[in-house]
C-alpha cells in the first residue's frame, strides 16, 4: 500500500509539472475585450480598403472566429485541470491509506483540487461526511472519483457526439466564400455588388445576421449540460 502511495504521489509531482497555462492568458482571462482587439485590429485597413460594409463584415467574422478559438482554449485548460484534479484526488486516497495525517495530505493536493469547483466541493462535503459519521475518509474519496470520472466521461462522449454538429455549422459558415467564387467565375464582380451597392450591403447584412443565428442555434445544440468545473 505505500509502495503504491509513493507512485501515485510521483505521478502527481509530474502532473504538477506539466500544469495548464493556456497561451495567450490574458486573452482567456478577458475573451469579450480581447475578441474586439482583434476585430478592431483586422477589420481597419479592410474598411479603408474596400468600404464599411467590408469592414464591418471582416469586423463580424474575426470576431466570431476569435472568440471560438479562445474559448476552444479556456475549455482545452480546463480538461486538463479537471484531469490533474482527478489524479489528485486519487492520490489523496492512497496517502491515507498509507498513514499520512489527513491534513497534511489534503494541502499536498489542494492546489489541484480547488482549481476545479466541483471537485472541491465535492471533497469538502465528503470530509464532512467522514467526520459527522466516522466513515472511511479513503473509501469516500475512491467512490467520489470514480463519480467523477464517469461524469467526466459522459461529458467526453458528449463532446464527441456534438463534434459532427459544429462541423456542420462551420461548413455552412463558409460557403458564401465559395459562392463569391462561383459568381467571380460566371464573369460578374460580386464583391462590388456586396460591398459598394444599397442592395449588395442589405444582402450582406441579411447574410451575416443568418450566419449568426444559425452558429447560435448550432451552438445551443451542441452545448453539454452537467460539465465537470
Amino acid at each position: 500500500m505505500i509502495s503504491f502511495a509513493i507512485r501515485t504521489r510521483r505521478r502527481l509531482r509530474a502532473v504538477r509539472g506539466v500544469a495548464p497555462v493556456p497561451r495567450f492568458g490574458r486573452a482567456v482571462r478577458y475573451p469579450r475585450l480581447a475578441s474586439a482587439v482583434a476585430a478592431g485590429v483586422f477589420a481597419t485597413p479592410v474598411a479603408m480598403l474596400a468600404g464599411p460594409v467590408g469592414g464591418v463584415v471582416v469586423a463580424v467574422y474575426v470576431l466570431v472566429v476569435a472568440s471560438y478559438g479562445l474559448r476552444r482554449t479556456r475549455e482545452v485548460a480546463r480538461t486538463r485541470a479537471r484531469s490533474q484534479a482527478l489524479d489528485a484526488l486519487a492520490a489523496l486516497a492512497a496517502d491515507l491509506r498509507a498513514g499520512l495525517a489527513p491534513e497534511g495530505a489534503r494541502a499536498a493536493v489542494q492546489p489541484l483540487v480547488d482549481g476545479v469547483p466541483l471537485v472541491r466541493d465535492r471533497v469538502a462535503a465528503a470530509w464532512r461526511v467522514a467526520d459527522v459519521t466516522g466513515a472511511p475518509l479513503a473509501d469516500l474519496l475512491d467512490r467520489l472519483e470514480v463519480d467523477l470520472r464517469s461524469l467526466d466521461r459522459v461529458r467526453l462522449a458528449a463532446a464527441a457526439h456534438a463534434a459532427g454538429t459544429r462541423a456542420t455549422a462551420g461548413l455552412l459558415a463558409v460557403l458564401p466564400v465559395a459562392g463569391i467564387g462561383v459568381g467571380y467565375g460566371m464573369g460578374a464582380d460580386p464583391l462590388h455588388v456586396l460591398l459598394h451597392t444599397p442592395a449588395g450591403a442589405g444582402c450582406v447584412a441579411a447574410a451575416v445576421l443568418l450566419q449568426l443565428a444559425g452558429l447560435a442555434w448550432t451552438g445551443r445544440l451542441s452545448r453539454i449540460g452537467g460539465e465537470l468545473r
